[in-house]
């Protein structure tokens, strides 16, 4: 499929779009295509981490936001694009991406009944000929070999060669790359990222911005689960939220103390108020939502978080309503 404009053709005001205090403005298509993400209007920017990402689309720099998870690293990118209309590819590296995935393979199709072989690009030479943000989301979880394919990319003229078609691809003047990492090429060092890699720090240096995204003060995270969770939004509903995300906080600080290997993230918190609409009780949606998941000789911990923040037993408070939690 065909992208529908190959150049930005109109500029924003990154202080009407995006609400940040400055008088900067940025290329932007005025045709959306089905390439372009859905914007979601209920999402909140990050001042920093949006012009990190928006000097990757304006000035053609390589942009890589690294973070813990649950932070929305890769939606802050696409809602980006989503505002702009710039046609955004996400490309997650897993373990079964192969080289052939990124590269490309000869594959046999049939034309006019004869079977033929033909080459079928794959997902770099693809974006690299056409205006579209590629972003690799999990970048320091790629196999090694599949980084080395993507480290051709991350030169100052971004040429790509497929040896087997014994051709060059030169860049779209347009093609933007992106990535998103929990960890900076350093490996898992605190445990909970399985299966991070350590990475060349050739080619971690080739990124030329990297932007943190970590968690948020807690009335602003008050304001992203209220956007999701607009029911809460009465004096009850605050009352209850502050006291999840307080509970969240207690998560965090314990992790990074050493106290427990599990901690929740806004995207958990989310999860749990919108679970307490279907169950009506903070309790059992925390539970269902967060303590199941938690190692089981950590549990009591995270209880006595709970009940620090809600003044109950979390054993004892299964069967209250949201309201009298609340």
């Amino acid at each position: 499929m065909e992208i529908a404009v190959s150049q930005p053709d109109i500029e924003v005001s990154v202080r009407d779009v995006f609400g940040i205090d400055t008088d900067l403005r940025v290329p932007a298509f005025s045709v959306r295509d089905d390439h372009v993400p859905d914007i979601d209007p209920a999402y909140r920017f990050n001042p920093e981490v949006t012009l990190a990402i928006l000097a990757g689309f304006a000035q053609d720099r390589r942009t890589m936001v690294q973070g813990m998870h649950g932070t929305g690293k890769s939606t802050h990118i696409e809602q980006v694009a989503a505002r702009l209309n710039w046609p955004c590819v996400r490309v997650n590296l897993d373990g079964h991406l192969s080289r052939l995935d990124l590269v490309g393979k000869d594959t046999i199709t049939l034309r006019n009944g004869q079977q033929v072989t033909e080459f079928q690009e794959g997902i770099i030479p693809w974006s690299l000929q056409r205006p579209v943000a590629l972003i690799f989301d999990e970048y320091d979880a790629g196999r090694p070999d599949v980084m080395f394919v993507i480290q051709r990319i991350l030169e100052r003229d971004g040429k790509f060669t497929l040896l087997d078609q014994n051709r060059v691809i030169q860049p779209h003047p347009v093609f933007r790359l992106f990535a998103t990492a929990n960890t900076v090429g350093l490996g898992n060092l605190s445990g909970l990222y399985h299966g991070t890699q350590v990475l060349n720090h050739a080619q971690i240096d080739r990124w030329n911005i990297v932007a943190t995204l970590n968690y948020l003060p807690a009335e602003e995270e008050l304001a992203i689960v209220l956007a999701r969770v607009p029911e809460k939004n009465t004096e009850s509903g605050h009352r209850l939220l502050r006291q999840m995300i307080a509970v969240a906080e207690l998560t965090r600080n314990g992790f990074a103390a050493g106290d427990i290997s599990t901690l929740m993230s806004p995207r958990t918190v989310i999860t749990w108020a919108e679970n307490c609409k279907i169950f009506g009780n903070p309790a059992l949606s925390f539970k269902l939502s967060f303590l199941n998941k938690c190692d089981e000789l950590e549990r009591p911990v995270i209880a006595e978080y709970f009940q620090r923040c809600f003044d109950q037993e979390l054993d004892a408070s299964w069967a209250l309503s949201e309201e009298r939690t609340a």
